[in-house]
């Protein structure tokens, strides 16, 4: 039978744990009507915390309301690809032209050939009056059956800032016009900071943010029981138990145990049909481990600055949480400077202060990672370092 935990990044898994509270703040905000501050919110957290999938759950209760939801990425010419998605032609407006020109050149004299077929720029200014425009004339028609527009725009970042300034001003300006809208914007933690707080977006530091964490291990304990049971399986409560704990309460981590355990309930030795036994619970939790490590610690690890790595480094050489202090001594700098990367950690949500002076891991198994692939990460660093 098809496996039903689906680990893929952005899927909407069957059960949606331990984010109940979250969507029914959101559902009271579009029933609330125009003004309601749950209507303008942007949703952060880790890798592998379930951003996409929060976007995607948002969208569904819009949708289910007969709103118009418009799911995009903050890629390079996202406006205009919601521009498109919201008129009927699909032809955004020119912003600025420049025409043709060329020149002759007569071979052996000192004149040379050229020819420019010219170009056709789209300004920022321009798309903002151009999303604004097309967003009032879908909610026009909407609003005449107490409908609106929700956009969702996932992977938020720095390098899409002028895109993001636009689209931010059209909607703050809908807003003001009590229009039926609503936004809702995800990223990394450091990416959003750095775009809410830019200096011409402070109107996006007025949305609700929703950090999202782990799920308490009894919500996960519960939702590996319905989906199993749903799915025609029986699992024990002892393998219930472990499933959960091995998770951490990280929800990728949550698809993934279930994903190959269910995998492994169906094929190798002691295949069941029926059960889910304790065996093959092991062996999905072993897989598990190598999938996060390649879905998450790597990119997560690639991404920092040397430094940043080395903190991780030397806190992997504890088996618990790390004293601050010692860290340092073991980076060989002063507090101060280690303080500077501990830090930025925390506001990536790769680590958390687990008491006054110490700090952990908040990744699931990224000290077992580390404690692998450490020699790999080191050695990268010092062959950079002698180029």
């Amino acid at each position: 039978m098809s496996n039903p935990f689906k680990p893929t990044a952005g899927m909407t898994p069957p059960v949606l744990v331990g984010r109940k509270e979250d969507l029914e703040d959101f559902s009271y905000a579009l029933d609330d009507g125009v003004g309601a501050p749950g209507r303008l919110m942007y949703v952060t957290g880790a890798r592998g915390v379930g951003k996409t999938v929060m976007l995607n759950a948002l969208g569904d209760i819009a949708r289910k309301q007969g709103w118009l939801v418009i799911d995009e990425t903050a890629e390079s010419g996202f406006l205009n690809r919601l521009i498109g998605a919201l008129q009927d032609d699909g032809k955004p407006r020119v912003g600025a032209i420049t025409m043709p020109s060329g020149s002759l050149t007569i071979p052996g004299t000192p004149v040379d050939a050229s020819l420019n077929l010219g170009s056709i720029q789209f300004s920022p200014s321009e798309r903002a009056l151009d999303f604004r425009r097309v967003m009032s004339q879908r909610l026009d028609r909407l609003e005449k059956h107490h409908l609106g527009i929700l956009i969702t725009l996932d992977e938020v970042q720095a390098s899409s800032i002028k895109e993001i300034r636009a689209l931010a001003t059209a909607v703050q300006h809908l807003i003001r016009e009590q229009r039926n809208i609503a936004f809702v914007f995800a990223g990394l933690p450091s990416m959003v900071e750095d775009v809410i707080n830019d200096n011409v977006l402070t109107f996006l530091r007025r949305a609700e943010r929703r950090h999202l964490g782990d799920v308490a291990l009894d919500d996960v304990r519960q939702a590996f029981a319905t989906t199993i049971a749903l799915n025609g399986k029986h699992a024990s409560e002892n393998v219930l138990d472990r499933l959960a704990q091995a998770t951490n309460g990280y929800p990728l981590m949550i698809q993934l145990v279930g994903y190959w355990t269910w995998r492994a309930s169906e094929a190798g030795p002691q295949a069941d049909d029926n059960d889910i036994t304790i065996t093959a619970a092991e062996r999905g939790i072993a897989q598990a481990k190598i999938k996060l490590g390649d879905m998450v610690h790597g990119p997560a690890v690639d991404k920092l600055s040397a430094m940043s790595r080395d903190y991780l480094l030397a806190m992997a050489q504890d088996d618990g949480p790390s004293s601050t202090s010692v860290i340092a001594k073991r980076l060989e700098r002063g507090l101060i400077y280690a303080n500077v990367y501990r830090t930025q950690l925390i506001k990536e949500d790769i680590i958390y202060q687990s008491s006054y002076g110490y700090v952990d891991f908040k990744l699931p198994y990224l000290r077992d990672y580390l404690r692998e692939h450490g020699a790999y990460h080191q050695m990268r660093r010092t062959i950079a370092g002698l180029r």
